[in-house]
């Protein structure tokens, strides 16, 4: 399916299903080079912080990046039987610790109303934003917490 930009333009955009990390790669890329550029900070990285049985199996695991003495925590898991026995907490402290070390003011998430937003709040994190039907009849929220109170 595409579309067509004005009466002469041969450009046409294409819409995809599907993983594609070659493209979200790129663009990630693409995007943190502009950032860079018009902020000065050139210090993105990413870190995950993971939990494996003796047999190598995940059983709980954190990914995310810092950047701009800013961490942001993209996913946060616990497989079923170890949830509620403190293990997300101790991932969330590993990422606030680590976020601190690169020189980190704040940390920033999200999660679904389904998910775990009373367990982010319980752990000093402050709603800054919540956006209903995201899913549809759900809600995310948006939680941010600083580390330059602790």
């Amino acid at each position: 399916m595409g579309f067509r930009f004005g009466v002469e333009s041969m450009t046409k955009i294409v819409v995809e299903v599907g993983d594609a990390p070659e493209l979200d790669s790129l663009l990630a890329e693409r995007i943190y080079e502009f950032n860079a550029a018009a902020t000065g900070c050139r210090d993105a990285e990413l870190f995950r912080i993971v939990r494996k049985s003796e047999s190598g199996e995940l059983e709980a695991g954190l990914s995310g990046y810092t950047w701009a003495r800013c961490c942001f925590v993209s996913y946060l898991w616990v497989s079923e039987p170890l949830r509620g026995k403190g293990l997300g907490t101790a991932l969330l402290s590993a990422a606030e610790e680590h976020a601190a070390g690169k020189g980190c003011l704040l940390v920033l998430l999200s999660s679904h109303s389904f998910q775990a937003p009373e367990f982010y709040a319980r752990r000093g994190y402050q709603q800054v934003a919540r956006i209903e039907d995201h899913p549809v009849g759900h809600a995310s929220f948006f939680f941010s917490k600083r580390l330059d109170d602790r």
